[in-house]
């Protein structure tokens, strides 16, 4: 079964719903690229929302947070092996061509959470190639009662001119992506509108 990182999502995210404020995603979402691990490079990007960490956790686990941020439709089979289903029209239904599926490949409750997703015709064929090798890790750490980091390392990408050059994309797709995650987990209110 073909699979992709989350990230990939994260990156049709961004090309749906683009930066309002450039200043304050570099304030909020800190992005960088390790290329020490040559031939592959490491996508890091974090950052630190005013909430308790279950909020955060429930933001990424069930369906009601992640359509709150992150997709119109979405059907969620939270467990080892489970799957996270979306879909950006809200027209539109689980298992049709737009549909997005992110492979739950393990968890720690609260702690980690490492997806895979499955690669669609929308994404580049050396891509697809080399699906087996993209994951998505995504940490999660209570800095108090009421303030939450959280870390994403896309991993398995290749240091190769073709990746250098998504890279922005990608950078700038989760950049907006998790400054939807902030805004709804600090005011309560879905940040994305379908």
């Amino acid at each position: 079964m073909p699979k992709n990182t989350l990230i990939l999502f994260f990156l049709l995210h961004g090309l749906f719903v683009f930066s309002q404020n450039e200043n304050l995603q570099k304030q909020r979402v800190l992005s960088s690229i390790d290329s020490t691990y040559s031939p592959e490079l490491v996508l890091k990007q974090e950052f630190i929302v005013k909430v308790p960490l279950d909020s955060v956790w429930n933001a990424y686990t069930t369906k009601k947070g992640f359509e709150s941020w992150a997709t119109a439709i979405a059907e969620i089979d939270f467990k080892v092996n489970g799957t996270i289903k979306t879909n950006y029209n809200k027209k539109g239904i689980i298992g049709d061509e737009n549909t997005i599926t992110l492979h739950i490949i393990n968890y720690v409750p609260k702690r980690m959470l490492t997806l895979q997703a499955e690669i669609t015709k929308n994404f580049p064929q050396f891509m697809k190639e080399d699906e087996k090798d993209l994951y998505n890790t995504i940490l999660f750490e209570e800095i108090t009662a009421t303030t939450t980091k959280v870390i994403s390392y896309g991993i398995g990408y290749k240091h190769t001119p073709k990746y250098m050059s998504l890279m922005k994309f990608f950078i700038q797709g989760n950049e907006q992506s998790y400054l939807n995650l902030i805004t709804y987990l600090e005011t309560g209110k879905p940040s994305v509108n379908y």
